[in-house]
């Protein structure tokens, strides 16, 4: 079957917007409308693709037909563009993105591109163990994560090494760590730590002191405030080189453990078939990221794409 392009738009709607009434909203429709061209599209290939919840999200099939229709819209829109012999308007890209990317090299990178390119960014921000997942659901495009392994259809490409270091101020270290940083005092001492989903914090104390549990935690899900939150002294944490250096370098954080820095290897995730807008961005993205991260752990360089 073909897929009825105002079907597609309404199961974009949908998912986008979380509920049938929002969606109708966007499309200057009923709500039924939406609805009936919803179950159309369900009938016509034969299996749900929404899950009727608040938010709607979509089934396992609804997330393929996700990608697909993100997908196929981004390639008219650069045809539509081409044609025009040029910009014919805006186009979104969604990008599933590790906060720590965002708050340090990201926007910089990207500033001019979107600019001349009119392409506008709708950044999903999740832990980079987790973007992946943004992209393998549909709900974004390309993504920087931590996984190595593309998905299939997919591409990733290896960005570099974002490397962390354990940090706290110096009147926290007089505070709690006296008698260094050892395995008591770690246990005692409040720990910053991003949201939920961050583990750097609770894998390197489980392998440094074989803790696991039980110290004091803060939560605060927000790059340059979690490092200020350091540099105040309200915990100790971890914090990305490219973010911390300066401060480091100023005094106004300590390094705990100079031995024992962690290395996070980020890798840029996209489809093999993309549009040419996206496959533009994915150069700059990945230049970018070389030009700021470090090397693979094997020393080997990695080239301008």
């Amino acid at each position: 079957m073909q897929i009825d392009p105002r079907h597609g738009e309404a199961f974009l709607a949908v998912i986008d917007t979380g509920s049938f009434e929002l969606a109708a909203e966007r499309l200057h429709l009923t709500a039924s409308a939406v609805s009936l061209r919803v179950r159309a599209l369900e009938t016509g290939l034969g299996t749900p693709l929404v899950v009727r919840s608040r938010p709607c999200r979509a089934t396992p099939a609804g997330q393929k037909l996700l990608q697909y229709l993100r997908r196929a819209r981004l390639l008219e829109e650069d045809l539509l563009q081409e044609l025009a012999a040029g910009p014919a308007g805006w186009q979104e890209v969604a990008i599933a993105i590790n906060a720590d990317t965002l708050g340090t090299w990201l926007l910089p990178a990207l500033a001019d591109f979107l600019a001349d390119e009119q392409v506008l960014v709708d950044l999903s921000v999740d832990d980079q163990d987790h973007t992946y997942a943004l992209l393998a659901s549909g709900q974004a495009l390309a993504c920087v994560s931590s996984e190595p392994q593309a998905m299939r259809g997919c591409i990733a490409e290896p960005l570099g090494i974002m490397r962390y270091r354990m940090l706290a101020s110096p009147a926290y270290v007089a505070r709690w760590f006296p008698a260094g940083f050892t395995r008591e005092a770690a246990g005692r001492a409040p720990v910053l730590v991003f949201n939920r989903k961050d583990a750097l914090q609770a894998d390197f104390l489980r392998r440094r002191f074989g803790l696991t549990g039980g110290y004091p935690c803060h939560h605060v899900p927000a790059t340059e405030p979690f490092l200020h939150a350091i540099e105040l002294g309200i915990g100790y944490g971890m914090a990305p080189d490219v973010q911390a250096l300066p401060a480091l370098a100023a005094g106004r954080v300590l390094d705990l453990a100079p031995d024992m820095p962690v290395d996070v290897a980020l890798y840029w995730h996209r489809w093999k078939v993309q549009s040419p807008t996206l496959e533009r961005l994915s150069r700059r993205v990945v230049n970018a990221a070389r030009a700021v991260l470090l090397e693979r752990k094997d020393g080997t360089a990695l080239p301008e794409v």
